[in-house]
C-alpha cells in the first residue's frame, strides 16, 4: 500500500520549503510528504487524493492565506478524510483564530510560527496527532473476523470488547455472502454465532470475554504471587495509580474486568481535560495511559475480575474469578461505577439489539440514517449526542429534567441546543420500547402532562444514573448506602472501631489499614476524568506512607 500522506500548506514558498523539509527528515520514511503553495492549491489536492482513494493522516496548514484560509482546508479536511489529524501553524496574533477553529471547526491542535528547533517545537506535538491517527486508522484488513447476526446481543458485546481494547476486527454478517462462505468453509452452524475467525484459520465459537481476551493476547495471568501496590479497576483512577506507582518504583499489578479506561473509556469526546485543548476520546486517553503504565513497567491483567479480598496480617489477598489468588501489601479499589439499566417496559430484551448502555461507539457506523435516542442529561450524554450527528439523521435527547444545565456543562449545552439535528425533549422518560427483532419505538412520556407519545427508533443510548460494583466488598470495607465505598474523614467512630493502627485514616484509606478508594467508586467523589486521575495519583503517595510504616 502507497504511505500515508502529510500535507503542508503555505503561501510563502520559503516558509513551505521549511517546513516540508523538517517533515521529510522525520516522517519521510513512513509518510509521503506533499506540498501546497495556497489554499485553492491544498483544497485541488486533497479532492485528487480523495478521488485516487490515498490516505491522509496530517494536514499542517498555515491560517493567514489570501483567498483560502487554512480553517477553510481543514473543514475540507474533515469533509473529505474525518480521520486525519487537523493542525492549524499560526502566528502569535492569529491565536484567537486559531482557538476559535478549535472550537468552531474541530481544529485538533495549532502551532505558533517560528516552530524551530523542530526537536522542541514540532516533532513532538505531530507526534502525538500521528500516534492518535494510527490508533484509529484502519488499513486493508485481513485480519481477526467476526460473524454474528447483527441483532444479535453476544455479536454485541463480542466487537464492544475488541473496540474498547482497540483490537482491529472486521464484522461479518451471518446472513451476508462473505459470512455465509466463511461458515459452510467452517463447518459452523447458526446456532455456533457469535464465531471468531483468527489469521492463523483457527476459530472459536461463542467465546467468553476471557477465551477471546486470551486468544487476541491480552494478559489474565499474573506473572507473579505478589505485588506492592495492586489496583482492582483500570479507569482513569486506576490508571493513574499504576502509572504513579511503578514510575515510583513500586511493583504494580492493574486488574481491569472489561478494557482499560473503564466508562471514560468509552466516552466519545473528553474537551475540559486539561492540556487538550481539542479535547481527546475516551479511547484515546485509555491509550495513551495503557502505553504509559507499560513504559513504566505496570503488568496489566484484562480482561479479569476480582471477586472476593481477604486480609492475611499486612497481605491482602484478592482472589481472582478464575480461582487464582494475588497477595499485596497495597490495594487501591477504583472499579468505578456502571449505567444503571432503564425502567422501561421491554427495555431489557432489546439491550444489545439497538438499546445500548454507554456511548458504544462500534455502533455508530450503523446508526447512519437512523433517529437516535439519548438519554440523560451529564457531560458523557451531551457528548454522545454531539457524535452521533455525525452519523444519525437526527439524535433526540430525552431528559427528566427541566433543564440541561443543571448536570452538564454549559460549553456542551450551548452547543446542542445550537445544533440543527438535535432535538432536547425536557421533562420526559422512556417508558416502553418495542420492536421485535431490534428496537424500532419508544414510548416517551411527558411528565408534567402524563401524556405519551411513540416515535420511531433505531438506537437508543442510555446514560442515566449510575452504581457502583462493589457487593464483593460487604463486610470488609465500610460503604455508603448506595454501595459507594467510604474513605478518610468521611468514616464514622463506629465504622472505625476495628480500627487497628494508632494513626488515623488517610485522606483516600477506606476502614481497612492499606487499602484506598479513588475515583467514581469513593463516596461523595467529584464525577471527573481529572478529579479521578488525582486521586489515583494522590493515593500512590498515601501507599509508600503505609509501606513505610510495615
Amino acid at each position: 500500500m502507497p504511505k500515508p500522506v502529510i500535507l503542508t500548506v503555505d503561501d510563502e514558498m520559503e516558509v513551505l520549503n521549511a517546513v516540508a523539509r523538517d517533515l521529510r527528515a522525520h516522517y519521510g520514511a513512513d509518510y509521503r510528504i506533499i506540498k501546497a503553495n495556497s489554499g485553492s492549491e491544498a483544497l485541488e489536492v486533497l479532492r485528487e487524493l480523495h478521488t485516487k482513494d490515498q490516505v491522509v493522516a496530517l494536514v499542517l496548514s498555515d491560517q493567514r492565506m489570501p483567498g483560502v484560509s487554512g480553517v477553510m482546508v481543514l473543514e475540507e479536511t474533515k469533509n473529505l478524510f474525518p480521520l486525519a489529524r487537523r493542525v492549524l501553524l499560526t502566528a502569535y496574533a492569529d491565536t484567537t483564530a486559531a482557538i476559535e477553529a478549535i472550537n468552531g471547526s474541530q481544529v485538533h491542535y495549532y502551532l505558533l510560527k517560528p516552530w524551530n528547533p523542530p526537536q522542541e517545537k514540532l516533532y513532538p506535538v505531530l507526534d502525538d496527532q500521528l500516534e492518535d491517527w494510527q490508533g484509529q486508522y484502519r488499513p486493508g484488513f485481513d485480519g481477526l473476523k467476526v460473524i454474528g447476526h447483527r441483532w444479535a446481543a453476544s455479536s454485541h458485546q463480542l466487537k464492544d470488547f475488541l473496540s474498547r481494547n482497540q483490537i482491529p476486527y472486521q464484522f461479518l454478517e451471518a446472513e451476508s455472502v462473505e459470512g455465509k462462505d466463511l461458515l459452510e468453509r467452517g463447518q459452523h452452524s447458526f446456532d455456533q454465532l457469535p464465531v471468531v475467525l483468527f489469521t492463523d484459520g483457527s476459530f472459536v465459537s461463542q467465546p467468553t470475554l476471557s477465551e477471546l481476551g486470551t486468544r487476541v493476547g491480552l494478559g489474565s495471568k499474573a506473572a507473579k504471587p505478589f505485588y506492592d501496590l495492586a489496583i482492582v479497576g483500570g479507569g482513569p483512577a486506576g490508571l493513574a495509580a499504576a502509572v504513579y506507582g511503578a514510575s515510583e518504583g513500586l511493583k504494580t499489578l492493574l486488574i481491569e474486568a472489561e478494557a482499560p479506561g473503564g466508562q471514560a473509556g468509552t466516552s466519545s469526546r473528553i474537551e475540559n481535560y486539561l492540556g487538550f485543548p481539542s479535547g481527546l476520546s475516551g479511547a484515546d486517553l485509555a491509550r495513551r495511559a495503557v502505553a504509559q503504565g507499560k513504559r513504566f513497567g505496570v503488568e496489566m491483567l484484562s480482561p479479569q475480575t476480582v471477586k472476593a479480598v481477604r486480609l492475611e496480617g499486612p497481605y491482602r489477598i484478592l482472589e481472582l474469578e478464575d480461582g487464582s489468588e494475588i497477595a499485596a501489601h497495597v490495594v487501591v479499589m477504583s472499579m468505578g461505577v456502571t449505567w444503571n439499566r432503564i425502567p422501561a417496559t421491554g427495555a431489557e430484551a432489546l439491550t444489545g439489539r439497538g438499546i445500548y448502555y454507554g456511548a458504544a461507539m462500534s455502533e455508530a457506523l450503523s446508526c447512519k440514517g437512523e433517529q437516535v435516542f439519548i438519554v440523560g442529561a451529564g457531560n458523557s450524554a451531551g457528548q454522545a449526542a454531539l457524535y452521533f450527528t455525525q452519523f444519525a439523521d437526527k439524535v433526540i435527547m430525552v431528559v427528566r429534567g427541566k433543564s440541561l444545565e443543571a448536570k452538564m456543562s454549559q460549553y456542551l449545552v450551548d452547543r446542542i441546543l445550537n445544533h440543527p439535528n438535535i432535538e432536547v425533549q425536557l421533562g420526559s422518560e422512556v417508558v416502553a420500547c418495542m420492536g421485535e427483532e431490534k428496537l424500532e419505538q419508544v414510548s416517551i412520556l411527558n411528565r408534567a402532562t402524563g401524556e405519551t407519545h411513540l416515535q420511531n427508533a433505531g438506537f437508543l443510548f442510555s446514560f442515566i444514573g449510575a452504581a457502583p460494583r462493589t457487593q464483593w466488598l460487604e463486610g470488609i470495607v465500610a460503604r455508603d448506602a448506595q454501595g459507594f465505598i467510604k474513605a478518610g474523614k468521611d468514616l464514622s467512630s463506629e465504622e472505625l472501631k476495628n480500627w487497628p493502627l494508632e494513626r488515623s485514616p488517610f485522606l483516600l484509606e477506606t476502614s481497612v489499614p492499606g487499602i484506598f478508594a479513588v475515583g467514581d467508586v469513593r463516596s461523595g467523589s467529584v464525577k471527573r476524568v481529572a478529579s479521578a486521575v488525582g486521586e489515583g495519583s494522590v493515593s500512590v503517595s498515601f501507599a509508600h506512607q503505609h509501606l513505610a510504616m510495615l
